[in-house]
């Protein structure tokens, strides 16, 4: 069975607070490396445990990471429970830009996880959040791969909606501009009326619930929301500053969104 392996080493890493922070010299090297090291834990958990959980962000900036993690052959996807994040309200069932259809086309159609949870924004917000919440509530998130927004989102929660003490484990939230203009950044639409404005996303307890994180941050666009994360206040006025109190989550970034 064939495990990728990374070319490059970090060229810089460091800890803030309780995040670890890996630079690598490019995407490529730094999806690599998150790949390789969430397909070790990923190996490692499965050792000691029968199944395990992971939740998965669907975002460009996740490429790289989920090709690496399509690679290992090594890995018994088929006592995996898979879910992800986010997904917009308003777009077709067979519309491209759907996050679950991102997530099927590069990662769960070609390692077949044993179990796929996907959001259904078709169906009634409030019975879709009781829905998903029961399933998360199962038994414990054991890894969450995600990234961070131009605004410091994590999953969908924008500076507005983004609370670190939610009740709930998923809701119905109305996306800011600085968020749908980023969808726009990210050509997956033409234009900013094209963007949803609003979704279904897990909330912030939800994901620091996860026992694992590894967030994967490229690009020269990423760069304020990165500074803002490393030095900020932990507030919600960043969200993604929360990462700092997790006690196992590791930041990859290239040196376009560090800073040269």
């Amino acid at each position: 069975m064939s495990e990728p392996q990374v070319q490059d080493q970090p060229v810089w890493h460091t800890r803030i607070d309780a995040l670890k922070v890996n630079v690598y010299q490019n995407r490529i090297a730094l999806g690599q490396a998150a790949g390789l090291e969430a397909a070790n834990q990923i190996k490692s958990l499965l050792a000691e445990k029968a199944a395990i959980r992971i939740i998965f962000a669907a975002a460009p900036s996740q490429n790289e990471m989920l090709e690496t993690l399509a690679q290992d052959e090594a890995i018994d996807w088929s006592r995996i429970t898979v879910f992800h994040m986010d997904e917009y309200i308003g777009l077709s069932e067979d519309a491209p830009q759907r996050f679950g259809s991102f997530l099927n086309d590069r990662l769960f159609d070609q390692v077949k996880p044993g179990t796929v949870h996907l959001i259904n924004s078709m169906n009634k917000a409030e019975d879709e959040c009781k829905r998903y919440s029961a399933l998360l509530e199962e038994a414990p998130i054991d890894i969450v791969c995600l990234g961070i927004g131009e605004n410091g989102h994590i999953a969908f929660n924008d500076p507005p909606v983004a609370d670190f003490a939610d009740t709930e484990l998923i809701k119905r939230v109305e996306l800011d501009d600085v968020c749908r203009q980023q969808q726009v950044n990210d050509g997956c639409f033409e234009s900013l009326d094209d963007v949803p404005t609003h979704a279904l996303t897990l909330t912030i307890p939800a994901l620091m619930s996860g026992t694992h994180l590894f967030c994967s941050v490229p690009g020269v666009t990423k760069h304020q929301a990165v500074k803002r994360t490393l030095n900020g206040a932990i507030s919600t006025e960043c969200p993604s500053t929360i990462l700092r109190e997790h006690p196992d989550c590791t930041m990859y970034l290239d040196r376009d969104s560090y800073g040269r």
